[in-house]
């Protein structure tokens, strides 16, 4: 039986199916809807008393990678042919940004020091905790200090943090866990992106429940392994690293006796194979606004498995089971600080004097930023287990100028004829690396006029469009959320259709205008122009395993981007449906009810009782 009980509804019975007719049947928009859309998709407010179109629902699909132990380039998104009028500047723009090649990221920035209740306010009362320096500068906190470690472990922490209703705050929870007892705004202040940072706990069981080296040997057993694809073999002996995959799948008798004979295992994309690891990314990806990966690391006794490298992420070490002695250096050159890439195998030579030296045990913090040389290896009488979560791979100023700028230019040479007149005829003379210490009017004009031109392309820069474009990308990188029973009660997930006694039963989703939603999670959703129309991209049904599904999205008609942007402001608060900014009620329940369909969002109440 429906919840909330009867009352008046369109004859017919409303469903997600009539939002997909609608768009197979929607006629080309005529020139005065073109120049709506044109208007909305420039920020400007669609005109008063304009018909507002039905919602437009489109599913897409393409072809992607494996998830490995870190993001790899994503091929760019190929719209399907526009069936509107010439496109205009922003419709141009964009068009150009989804050709140019896509990373991995968007450029959502991290939150400083934001004022959240629960952990992060009592995190202030550790901010005057006495702190140890290391050798050249990078904190050491003793233990000792809140939070305790919560009951049931690390699934314990996750389902106290289910209970929260927004899932920034969850996020913001867990970030402030992970580096406890240090504050989130002394570590954005002193530590991100600047110095290594230790946190010796004193707790071994703080991240109780997290991954095990039975974890490890049930993924083994229980799930297909293959080795290159999820697992590496390797060893550091003698200044050389080698890796000792063979092919095929990684049985455990094969992989225990590698392990015994000295080679240290990695395995890749622990997400996949453990469904509290998965939990725990699926997180803290909203708190970064960038993908956050993760590789596990098991190490014999007396060996060590890498060379001294730098990586082009920012790496949070969280020691599990066992020591293991760290060695962390600064980068050798400004070139090497937040580089875009991660070097090659370094020797002990080229590494210099450590910044950082420590032995981590379980329970224990090490955070280094990108570009940070680092190498660990196994005290001589215990192994290592340890779990690195890494973030913000090609997410910097850089990667968003890179798609950006030759967006602005092409844009700058369509519309602005300076940018198409010709060179002088005689720059030849004067300009280049042999005139460059030349002592010429002629120069000191042409590099006048440089400057001028670059000045002046920031005025065509299409900057929200390009970073929609990233965050589109970012979505595709995104785990999927992990539900908590509520969540799953009153989303999709918990509806109790099914086949019984020879037909379906309780099919019949009863949204209702007096239905009151929100969606999932606050990062699940993101509206992008795409030069078909306005493109809901969403995570909801997107694979443990990186880019294993295509990217989710649909369409919608530009004029319901209002109903949108009224869930994500209104969020974690639910609105009714009959609030949404649609014409009709028709389109009100259409609407609610594809974004239910897709598990976007949630209702107050439970839609049938059993």
């Amino acid at each position: 039986m429906a919840a909330g009980g009867s009352e008046e509804q369109p004859q017919r019975r409303l469903s997600a199916l009539l939002v997909y007719r609608q768009a197979a049947g929607a006629q080309a928009p005529g020139p005065q809807r073109l120049e709506r859309r044109r208007r909305r998709r420039r920020g400007t407010p669609l005109p008063a008393g304009g018909k507002r179109a039905k919602v437009r629902a489109k599913a897409r699909s393409r072809s992607d990678g494996t998830r490995t132990g870190g993001p790899e380039p994503q091929a760019p998104l190929q719209s399907p042919p526009s069936a509107t009028a010439p496109l205009g500047r922003v419709e141009r723009a964009e068009a150009r940004l989804r050709r140019g090649p896509e990373r991995e990221a968007p450029p959502q920035s991290l939150p400083t020091a934001a004022a959240l209740p629960g952990h992060v306010e009592r995190a202030k009362e550790a901010a005057g905790s006495p702190k140890a320096k290391s050798r050249d500068g990078p904190a050491a906190i003793p233990g000792g200090l809140r939070p305790a470690v919560p009951s049931g472990g690390v699934v314990g922490l996750l389902r106290q943090l289910g209970r929260l209703e927004d899932s920034r705050q969850r996020a913001a929870e867990l970030f402030w866990w992970l580096v406890a007892p240090v504050p989130p705004g002394e570590f954005l202040e002193r530590h991100w992106e600047r110095e290594p940072l230790l946190v010796q706990r004193g707790k071994p069981g703080y991240y109780a429940g997290l991954f095990s080296t039975a974890d490890f040997d049930a993924a083994l057993r229980d799930s297909e392994v293959h080795f290159g694809t999820h697992l590496d073999v390797t060893s550091y002996a003698e200044g050389v690293r080698e890796t000792h995959n063979p092919s095929g799948r990684a049985l455990p008798a094969v992989v225990w006796d590698f392990y015994q004979n000295g080679c240290s295992l990695r395995l890749l994309c622990p997400q996949a194979f453990s469904p509290t690891v998965w939990h725990f990314l699926s997180i803290l990806q909203e708190h970064f606004g960038s993908m956050v990966g993760a590789n596990t690391y098991l190490t014999p006794p007396g060996t060590q498995g890498f060379a001294p490298h730098y990586d082009d992420i920012e790496a949070f070490v969280l020691q599990l089971e066992g020591k293991k002695h760290w060695r962390v250096y600064r980068p050798r050159t400004d070139t090497e600080v937040l580089p875009q890439f991660s070097s090659a195998n370094l020797t002990q030579a080229e590494v210099g004097e450590p910044v950082l030296e420590t032995v981590l045990e379980a329970g224990d913090l090490l955070y280094f930023p990108r570009g940070f040389i680092h190498q660990g290896n196994c005290l001589p009488d215990v192994h290592s287990l340890h779990i690195t979560v890494s973030s913000y791979q090609r997410n910097s100023w850089g990667d968003l100028l890179e798609k950006l700028l030759p967006a602005a230019l092409q844009m700058a040479l369509e519309e602005d004829v300076e940018y198409r007149q010709g060179l002088p005829m005689d720059y030849l003379r004067y300009m280049g690396v042999t005139n460059s210490d030349t002592v010429d009017a002629r120069r000191t004009a042409f590099l006048e006029k440089v400057q001028s031109l670059i000045k002046k392309l920031v005025n065509y820069a299409p900057i929200d469009a390009a970073v929609d474009q990233r965050a589109k990308s970012f979505l595709h990188d995104c785990l999927p959320p992990v539900l908590t029973q509520s969540e799953k009660s009153l989303s999709v997930y918990g509806f109790p259709a099914r086949w019984q006694d020879g037909g379906p039963r309780n099919v019949n989703i009863p949204i209702t205008k007096d239905t009151e939603v929100r969606l999932l999670r606050h990062g699940i959703v993101r509206l992008c122009n795409e030069e078909a129309g306005m493109m809901l991209y969403y995570t909801t049904e997107n694979s443990r395993v990186y880019h294993k599904e295509e990217p989710k999205f649909f369409e919608i008609d530009p004029e319901y981007t209002d109903s949108i942007e009224l869930l994500l402001s209104s969020y974690p608060n639910h609105v009714r449906v009959d609030t949404l900014p649609c014409e009709t009620l028709e389109n009100k329940i259409s609407l609610a009810m594809l974004l239910f369909e897709k598990g976007i969002l949630t209702t107050k109440k439970s839609l049938v009782q059993l």
